[in-house]
C-alpha cells in the first residue's frame, strides 16, 4: 500500500509541476515585460488620478451653432504644462466652422472661400488653438487666458492650473439632439506624451451668481479625459541621480548614457568660447536642447547628499543642475519617494507639499521653488541650479544608513521619472556588514578544515 501511495503522490506531483511551470513562464514573462517597459502606459503610481480634463459647456444655441467655453483643467499633482505651451486639436464631425474665438486662436484659417461676405475664424476640419501670450488687448481676453499655455499643476497652484477660452461655433447642431460632439482630440504639453479619450457627455455645468443666490446651468457638456504616459514622451528618460554621504567619499554619479547620447555630438564644453556668443541661450523652434557634455548626457541632474546624522533627526542636501543651454524651467517641480518623508520636520529654501496617492501611506513629497525667489531654474551655467536641504525625524524602528536606506527610492522632475544608478553603487558605510554573499565564520572555517582532514 505504502508503495503504491508513493507512486500515486508521485503522480499527483508531477502533474501539479505541469500545470505550475506554463504559469510561472506567464509570470516571469509579465515581470520581465514591465522592468523593460516601466513606463509603457499612462498610469503613474504616485499620481494614479492625474489627468488633463477638457470641458466644453454649450451656453447658449446660435440660429446655425453654439456659443461654447472650453475649459482645460489640470488635475495632475506635479506635472504642469510648461512654455511654449498647449496646444489642443481635433476634427469636427460633419462641415463646422468657427466663427470666433475669445481667449485663444488657431494656428491656421484655413480655406473660406465659399463663404462670401461673413467669412469664418477658421474653416479647417482639424483646427489647432494655441493660448494667447500675456498682455493681449484687454477685448480678446477671456477669464483664465492668456497665458502663453502654461499651465501650473493642481498640487503646486490650483487657481493656475485652468485654462479657458470662448469659441462661437457655426453649420453644427442647435439643440442637444442635433449637436455633434468633436473626435480626435490632440493635446501637446508643449510636446508629445498625452493621449486623450473621446469626448463623452456628462451632467450640466451649474454656475453660481457673484451673490449665490442664484443658479444657472449649461444647454449641454462634455468632457475630454488627456493622459500622460513618458514613455510616449520620450524614448529615454529626461533627467538623472546622482548619490553622496559624509560618511563615504565616494559620489554616486549618474548612469553613462542615462538620457540617451543622440545629443553627444552636438554638446558643449563648460568653457568653450562658443557661449560668450550672442543668442546661444535663445530656444529653438524644433525645441532641439543643446547640452553640456556629460557622460550621463541628461538635461537635468538631481544630486541627494546625505548630510549630517543627529540623535533624533538626520539631514539631506538635494541640488537640481539644469545641462540645458536652451531652457530655463518656470514652476519646477520635484518629487521625492522615501520612507522617512512621512515625517519632515523642516525645509529650508524650497516649498513642499506631502502627496499621499494612498491615504494609508505617506512617503511621496513634492518640492517647488518659492515665488520670485527660486521658482525659475535658469539654463545650464553658473546660475543654473537650486538646492535646498532637508531635516527629518527619525523614527528608530526604521531609521538606519544601511543598505542604501537613506537614499529615495522615486526621484521625478517636472513629472517625468529620473534614471537612478544602480543599487550596488550606492555609497556604503564604512566597516559595515553590506560585503559579499559568501562569508563564513571562524568557527564554520574551523568546522570544514576537522571534516576534510579526518576524511
Amino acid at each position: 500500500m505504502s508503495k503504491e501511495r508513493i507512486s500515486f503522490e508521485g503522480k499527483n506531483y508531477s502533474h501539479r509541476c505541469q500545470l505550475l511551470f506554463p504559469l510561472a513562464k506567464i509570470v516571469f514573462l509579465a515581470v520581465v515585460l514591465s522592468s523593460i517597459l516601466p513606463n509603457a502606459d499612462a498610469f503613474d503610481p504616485l499620481d494614479p488620478f492625474g489627468n488633463i480634463t477638457i470641458k466644453w459647456d454649450v451656453m447658449s444655441w446660435t440660429p446655425d451653432g453654439y456659443l461654447a467655453v472650453v475649459a482645460m483643467h489640470n488635475f495632475q499633482m506635479y506635472r504642469h504644462i510648461m512654455s511654449p505651451g498647449w496646444t489642443l486639436g481635433w476634427n469636427w464631425p460633419k462641415k463646422e466652422v468657427i466663427w470666433s474665438i475669445v481667449g485663444a486662436e488657431t494656428t491656421e484659417q484655413g480655406d473660406c472661400s465659399k463663404f462670401k461676405g461673413n467669412v469664418p475664424y477658421c474653416c479647417k476640419k482639424d483646427p489647432v488653438l494655441v493660448d494667447l501670450l500675456p498682455g493681449v488687448p484687454y477685448n480678446q481676453q477671456f477669464s483664465n487666458c492668456c497665458k502663453g499655455g502654461v499651465l501650473a499643476s493642481w498640487g503646486e497652484d490650483p487657481s493656475e492650473s485652468v485654462s479657458s477660452f470662448q469659441i462661437s461655433v457655426g453649420l453644427a447642431g442647435t439643440s442637444n439632439k442635433t449637436v455633434k460632439l468633436p473626435k480626435n482630440f490632440t493635446l501637446l504639453g508643449p510636446g508629445p506624451g498625452y493621449t486623450c479619450g473621446p469626448a463623452k457627455i456628462v451632467p450640466s455645468t451649474v454656475f453660481l451668481s457673484p451673490d449665490h443666490r442664484r443658479k444657472t446651468q449649461a444647454m449641454m457638456t462634455w468632457n475630454v479625459t488627456c493622459t500622460y504616459s513618458q514613455f510616449l514622451a520620450s524614448k529615454y528618460p529626461k533627467c538623472c541621480v546622482s548619490f553622496s554621504t559624509f560618511y563615504n567619499d565616494t559620489i554616486t554619479s549618474c548612469p553613462s548614457c542615462a538620457c540617451g547620447c543622440s545629443h553627444k555630438h552636438n554638446c558643449i564644453m563648460g568653457d568653450d568660447e562658443k557661449l560668450k556668443k550672442k543668442g546661444i541661450n535663445t530656444p529653438r523652434k524644433d525645441n532641439e536642447p543643446l547640452l553640456q557634455c556629460t557622460h550621463h548626457m541628461c538635461p537635468i541632474r538631481v544630486h541627494w547628499h546625505v548630510k549630517l546624522n543627529y540623535k533624533d533627526y538626520w539631514r539631506v542636501k538635494i541640488a537640481i543642475t539644469n545641462f540645458n543651454y536652451r531652457l530655463n524651467h518656470t514652476q519646477w517641480t520635484l518629487v521625492l519617494q522615501h520612507p522617512n518623508l512621512n515625517n519632515v520636520t523642516q525645509v529650508f529654501s524650497f516649498n513642499y507639499k506631502p502627496l499621499a496617492p494612498y491615504q494609508s501611506i505617506n512617503d511621496t513629497g513634492m518640492f517647488y521653488g518659492m515665488k520670485f525667489y527660486n521658482d525659475l531654474l535658469m539654463e545650464a551655467g553658473p546660475s543654473g541650479n537650486v538646492q535646498s536641504e532637508v531635516l527629518m525625524q527619525k523614527d528608530k524602528n526604521t531609521f538606519t544608513l544601511k543598505s542604501g536606506w537613506g537614499f529615495p527610492r522615486r526621484v521625478y522632475f517636472n513629472g517625468d521619472e529620473c534614471k537612478l544608478p544602480p543599487p550596488d553603487s550606492y555609497p556604503i558605510l564604512p566597516n559595515s556588514a553590506e560585503k559579499g554573499p559568501f562569508k563564513f565564520s571562524s568557527t564554520a572555517i574551523c568546522t570544514i578544515l576537522i571534516i576534510f582532514v579526518t576524511w
